[in-house]
Parts: C-alpha cells; sequence; structure tokens
C-alpha cells in the first residue's frame, strides 16, 4: 500500500519556537519514508487548506529545515478562523475532503493553540464521515500558556524569558532614573484571559525579594484603591515602582480594564492599550513621572532570546506528532507532563483532543502572594526551567539569520477555487 501524504499547517499567533515544531515534524516524517509520503504545507493555516495553496516541503534541503529551529514567525503564515460546526460548515468540510483526496492526504497535524484543537478534532471526527479517512493530530503551541493538560505550552518559555529579562533590564534603567526623572515603569505583555506572562515578569525580582514590582493579572481583580496605595507603598520605600500588567486585566464586575476606561466609565473595548491606562492612573492619582511600554509583538518574535527549554519541547511535540499518526492516533495533541522540578523533568503523553479544546488553563492563585502583586515559591518553582538555558541563534553582520525556504507551490488539481471568507463572517 503506498504511502500517504500529509498536511501540516500553523494556526493563531505565533511564537519565538513554533517552527522548531514544524522541524521536528518534518524531519521525523523523512526518517519514515516507506510510511509517509510527501509533507505539505498549507499557506496560511486552514484558508490555505480550504483554497488549496499549498507547498510541498519535501523539496526543502535539509538544511534549510534544520534552520526553522533558530527562525521567529509561521514560516508557512498563520490564520485566525474557525470552521463553522455542521450543519452549516458542512460546504467547508466537503471543500477539505476534496483537496485532501485530490492530494492523497491521510495525515493533518495543526500546529495552534485551545481553539485550533477544535478545528484539528473537527476534521478528525468530520471528514471520515464524508468519506475521506484521516488521521488528525493538533501540534501544540501558544504563548498564553493556557492549554489544559500540559505543563507548559512550547512558546511560553521564551516569551516568559523574554518578558521577564526586558523587565529586569528597564528596571535597571528606572531605578538610575528615579532621583531626578521617571519614579514608575508599566509594561503591558499579553494575555487576554490568563496571567502566565504577567506572572512570570515576577521572575525580573530575585526570590524571596519584597522590591518594587507589582504583577497585574486577570485571575486577580483590579482594585484601583489598593494598587495606587501599593505603588505609593514602594515608590517611597524603594524610591521607584515597575509594573508588569495584562492586557486582559479585569474589574470585579467582570470587565476588563480597557473596557471600563480605567476608572469604571463604560466604554468600547481596545485589548493592547491597558499600560496607557495604568500609567494615566498613577500619574494623575500620584503626579509622578510614569513611563510605559506595550511588549505587543515583538515578546512573542524574540527568537535571539528564547528559552532552550522551549526550543527542546516545541521540537518534541512536532516529532512525537507524526510518531502518535503513525501509530494511528487520531484526534489528540501531544501535551508535556512534568514528574520533577529540580532537576526538571518531563516527558510527553497523548491528551484526546475533546477534553481539552476551547479551555484555558488559568493561572493558579496559590502562584500569587496574599496581595495578588508577587510570586509565590511555589511559582518560582514552576517557572524556573521553563525559562533556563540559552538556545543558540547564528547572526550575520549583527542580525539574526532565519530560514529562507522555496515554498514552491504544489500544482492545483481542483477546477473549482474557494471564495475566501470576509472579514464579516466568522473569526477568531
Amino acid at each position: 500500500m503506498p504511502a500517504k501524504n500529509a498536511l501540516y499547517a500553523q494556526s493563531g499567533g505565533v511564537t519565538a519556537t513554533i517552527n522548531a515544531s514544524t522541524c521536528g515534524l518534518i524531519e521525523a516524517a523523512r526518517r519514515n519514508p516507506a510510511r509517509i509520503g510527501r509533507v505539505y504545507a498549507a499557506r496560511n493555516g486552514i484558508l490555505g487548506a480550504l483554497d488549496e495553496d499549498l507547498v510541498d516541503t519535501s523539496v526543502e534541503p535539509a538544511a534549510a529545515i534544520r534552520a526553522l529551529m533558530h527562525t521567529p514567525g509561521g514560516i508557512f503564515g498563520s490564520c485566525r478562523y474557525d470552521l463553522p460546526p455542521l450543519p452549516q460548515g458542512r460546504d467547508h468540510f466537503e471543500r477539505l475532503a476534496a483537496v485532501f483526496r485530490a492530494h492523497d492526504i491521510g495525515y493533518f497535524f495543526y500546529n495552534g493553540g485551545n481553539g485550533s484543537a477544535e478545528t484539528a478534532q473537527q476534521i478528525a471526527t468530520i471528514l471520515p464521515q464524508l468519506g475521506q479517512p484521516v488521521i488528525s493530530i493538533a501540534v501544540p503551541k501558544t504563548i498564553d500558556n493556557d492549554i489544559v493538560g500540559s505543563d507548559c505550552s512550547p512558546g511560553f518559555g521564551s516569551v516568559a524569558k523574554y518578558a521577564a529579562t526586558s523587565l529586569r533590564e528597564a528596571m535597571a534603567d528606572l531605578a538610575s532614573m528615579a532621583h531626578s526623572s521617571t519614579k514608575v515603569f508599566v509594561m503591558e505583555v499579553m494575555g487576554r484571559y490568563t496571567g502566565w506572562i504577567a506572572a512570570a515578569c515576577g521572575m525580573a525580582l530575585p526570590a524571596g525579594e519584597d522590591g518594587p514590582l507589582l504583577l497585574l493579572v486577570p485571575e486577580v481583580h483590579f482594585n484601583r484603591r489598593q494598587f495606587i496605595a501599593a505603588v505609593r507603598a514602594r515608590v517611597e520605600k524603594h524610591g521607584w515602582c515597575a509594573v508588569a500588567v495584562a492586557e486582559g486585566i479585569r474589574l470585579r464586575d467582570g470587565r476588563r480594564l480597557t473596557q471600563a476606561g480605567g476608572d469604571g466609565i463604560p466604554g468600547h473595548e481596545q485589548l493592547g492599550g491597558v499600560a496607557p491606562l495604568i500609567a494615566a492612573m498613577v500619574r494623575s492619582a500620584l503626579g509622578l513621572k510614569v513611563h510605559w511600554s506595550v511588549l505587543d509583538y515583538v515578546q512573542r518574535a524574540a527568537r535571539h532570546l528564547a528559552s532552550q527549554t522551549d526550543l527542546e519541547q516545541a521540537y518534541a511535540v512536532g516529532r512525537t506528532a507524526l510518531a502518535y499518526a503513525l501509530q494511528g492516533k487520531t484526534g489528540v495533541m501531544p501535551v508535556i507532563k512534568r514528574s520533577h522540578d529540580h532537576p526538571y523533568r518531563w516527558r510527553i503523553a497523548p491528551a484526546a483532543l475533546a477534553g481539552l479544546m476551547n479551555r484555558e488553563k488559568r493561572l493558579p492563585r496559590g502562584f500569587l502572594t496574599a496581595d495578588g502583586c508577587r510570586l509565590t515559591a511555589a511559582a518560582r518553582r514552576y517557572f524556573a526551567p521553563l525559562i533556563r538555558g540559552e538556545a543558540r541563534q547564528p547572526f550575520k553582520d549583527g542580525l539574526p539569520l532565519h530560514a529562507r525556504l522555496r515554498l514552491e507551490p504544489v500544482p492545483r488539481r481542483l477546477q473549482s477555487g474557494w471564495r475566501m471568507p470576509s472579514r464579516s463572517e466568522k473569526q477568531r
């Protein structure tokens, strides 16, 4: 029986190490030519699969595939799009079945987070019903670290390392200027629903220090009065104060601070703008000079400061996803299981997509002190191994080198095209 081809795609917000998972999967496939035919990649996630916009990775030199280990972003492009459920989404699945049939695809790998897991599960269950057998596996990645059942998410360790490092360096700058200039610095990180990245910023201070750093996460309701009092206390004690804030921090009534306009005033939600709100709040209440920064894309693109642990785990889940496919597993995700904190030991195990898709792992309350603003010892034990190790990044002429693939298109075999969804249609 001839080997079936595989289709790989990337989904959602990318990370500094998602392409390492790509490398792990493709290299593993190349070691099994008798069982895996060609590995195709869909451009721009599931939208590329629908549009039959595929590239052939088999023409890429081994060195170019290996270079994905130090290349940030999504090498094949990503997307934010949910497949509509049945029955209204039947045309989507019939189209996917036709594309898979035309290119003899028997394996599908979707590299993403919780929402992408649902897409992989839909393909695992619905395409066989349409006469197109396929093994479908979700490959984990998300900087949000919110995949249920996994100790951590590939991509998180690197963003945690970058954010904590950036804050430590900014705090050194702040301390040098505080006597006659800026007293408060606010750094905003991603975290729409969870505070894992903001909490990891607490590693910027050594353990045991009640230092001039405050953490604001969505899991702890924001209280303006208490926050201003905490800033005042730290400025009085240390001469300055730094704040790490997740973009999705919430008030007690459930609204995000950006929805409330910073002071409980109803307004239009604008994620990615909480730092200036916090800065204005401090400036107005305390009359201090405040600077703020939003890390935005740079935090998830910073491959030059990736965690070695994260890189190894990202590669391992890609390689293991291929192994699961060859074992006949479908509708699963390879997740990371921790067995020991120090020394850090971990393994990979399969988790059913039905039990984790569209769910979020929240930051445990026990990771923060009673005031909700500092890390506990348990949190430090958790974060420490995830940010450990410096993953080598090659440079040339002072700038990082990234992989450059041929991205050779696969000839289209279907006569009909696919109408790309408009912005008004359902997207995530």
